[in-house]
């Protein structure tokens, strides 16, 4: 199921993200599979919420993810709205703490400084947190100039070409192990791959699909010298995005993978993208059962 309507950086984004989620909530005492027994319940919420309240990381690197709100510490977006639905249901005060890239996401629940996390699903992030299933899939894509050779995604692993990536991505860690020939060169962040790219005159660009086309978009908007970019057909890597705990907190990760079910089972998923006009993201398909 693929959700519809504009990138985060359209003008009646923030607005609409402003909506409240009444629509798209169950009664506040509905189980609907989310809230599991009585007794998990509260062992999660003994778990995420140790420290008073839960602490939900938010990745501001990655627009089908979220993007930033008025003011800091009110960011939008679909992880935004699983964290509070969550938090509601375990009966928590929550805290959103804002990250602008994954790797730092990825530090702080291994630091335990965060208790929840909405990051990709990767073997080596999986030696320091537990993950749910997938809510969304998404495209990991390259970039590169429109005179550029290259053609096809399959051509981009070649001797003396130098992928532009985002330190700490899923992206990173898939092309680090995938990557024979190229080789890869970091930016500090995700938003920041496109203009490093550029700026040192590097052959390809890695990164989530939606934020290489809101590059583009933002690079012909400004004229002037900007060069012509095109991304190369298809996907190079589809990106599981999950919700995740520090290691070892099982409750916390059972709870969190019924509640997870049940939000794309009910349509809560697909509704938040589509609230927040997001497009490109597939909602993950739910277990049987």
């Amino acid at each position: 199921m693929l959700t519809s309507g504009r990138f985060p950086h359209h003008p009646d984004r923030r607005q609409l993200c402003a909506a409240g989620l009444a629509s798209l909530l169950l009664p506040a005492g509905a189980d609907a599979g989310g809230g599991g027994p009585d007794a998990l319940r509260g062992a999660a919420a003994a778990e995420l919420g140790a420290t008073g309240r839960l602490r939900a990381a938010i990745n501001l690197g990655n627009p089908i993810l979220a993007c930033r709100g008025e003011r800091p510490g009110a960011p939008l977006g679909v992880s935004v709205d699983l964290a509070r639905e969550a938090a509601q249901r375990l009966g928590l005060a929550l805290e959103l703490i804002e990250f602008d890239a994954a790797g730092k996401v990825v530090e702080a629940v291994k630091a335990r400084t965060v208790d929840l996390a909405f990051v990709a699903i990767d073997p080596v992030r999986g030696a320091d947190m537990d993950y749910t299933a997938p809510y969304v899939i998404i495209e990991g894509a390259y970039l590169v100039r429109a005179d550029s050779p290259l053609q096809r995604n399959e051509e981009v692993d070649r001797a003396g070409t130098r992928i532009v990536v985002g330190r700490g991505s899923a992206y990173d860690l898939y092309l680090t192990r995938a990557i024979a020939h190229a080789s890869l060169v970091r930016a500090p962040t995700s938003p920041a791959v496109t203009d490093l790219f550029l700026a040192e005159h590097y052959e390809v660009a890695a990164g989530v699909k939606q934020q290489l086309e809101a590059d583009m978009r933002r690079l012909a908007a400004a004229g002037g010298a900007a060069p012509a970019l095109r991304l190369l057909p298809g996907r190079f890597m589809a990106i599981e995005q999950a919700m995740a705990v520090p290691k070892g907190r099982a409750d916390a990760q059972a709870w969190l993978g019924d509640f997870v079910e049940a939000m794309k089972r009910s349509g809560f998923v697909a509704a938040s993208l589509a609230k927040h006009r997001v497009e490109g993201a597939t909602v993950a398909p739910a277990r049987a059962g």
